[in-house]
């Protein structure tokens, strides 16, 4: 049996200035994408890519930015309305106050689906095209999440078997039995290994729409996994069918990953004709 190291969540104080490993976990993400994305702009079709249409490390620096506001925005709204929408229909002032915590993965996404709209909009492309782009990029951001949840103890896993070697205690949980470390389960399934194959399904040309299909499949299959280890909401618990808030939240993501699929798969336009 393990017990959570319970690191300080400050990583460095300046005086008044606290900088949060959380906040660092965020800044690491963001330098992935920024990496991970002017790779994107050598693969295909993208390189192929010329004139006005052509991308560029402009257009990695200008979705970052969107992406952020989106996951910022997407996710403390989604957040109130997902999980506690009485509590904050109650205080609404509150719901600006995100240093309380509070975000929504689903939230985030679907701020990032409008932002990459206002995106694809503002450049005359089309959008899947967009989210094609930026779909591999997104797991190594999820992982670094992940590893935030993990410093500061929280997003615990479901009690495990006494005998599990890497059963954890987490303090903070309020009882000394072991539990699962979904935040590294989570850092393993939906950002590690979701990286590892979409970006090698990403590497050659697909029809378009295709790898934003597999990374919805992809992430809502292995979070919908997590979520059986991973301790439910305590003002929610377990509803129907047994399955928690994200679990249902994955549903429609897997389905409509799946939808988009077997769309783009019946168009005859390939993804490297973007005329």
């Amino acid at each position: 049996m393990l017990i959570h190291p319970q690191i300080d969540p400050v990583a460095l104080q300046l005086g008044p200035l606290a900088i949060h490993w959380y906040g660092l976990t965020y800044l690491a993400a963001f330098g992935l994408f920024m990496l991970l994305g002017l790779q994107r702009l050598k693969h295909q079709p993208f390189a192929s890519i010329t004139g006005p249409g052509a991308w560029s490390r402009r257009d990695v620096e200008d979705i970052l930015f969107m992406g952020v506001m989106g996951v910022v925005i997407g996710g403390r709204v989604g957040y109130c309305l997902f999980y506690k929408p009485g509590y904050y229909l109650s205080h609404p002032l509150e719901i600006f106050a995100v240093w309380q915590g509070g975000m929504s993965f689903h939230g985030g996404l679907l701020g990032v689906i409008v932002a990459m709209l206002w995106f694809a909009y503002t450049r005359q492309r089309h959008w899947l095209q967009v989210t094609d782009f930026i779909a591999p990029c997104v797991p190594t951001g999820l992982a670094a999440g992940r590893v935030g949840n993990f410093i500061n103890g929280e997003l615990w896993g479901r009690l495990a078997p006494p005998d599990l070697p890497w059963g954890m205690v987490f303090p903070y949980s309020g009882t000394l039995l072991p539990r699962h470390p979904s935040q590294v389960y989570q850092f393993l399934l939906e950002g590690l290994l979701l990286f590892a194959l979409l970006w090698l399904y990403a590497r050659h040309p697909r029809k378009q729409g295709q790898v934003s299909a597999a990374f919805l499949v992809g992430y809502g299959v292995c979070r919908f996994i997590a979520e059986f280890f991973r301790e439910p909401d305590s003002h929610l618990g377990l509803l129907a069918l047994n399955m928690s808030m994200g679990q249902w939240l994955c549903v429609p993501m897997v389905l409509g990953g799946l939808a988009l699929w077997v769309w783009a798969s019946r168009q005859s336009r390939a993804a490297t004709d973007l005329a």
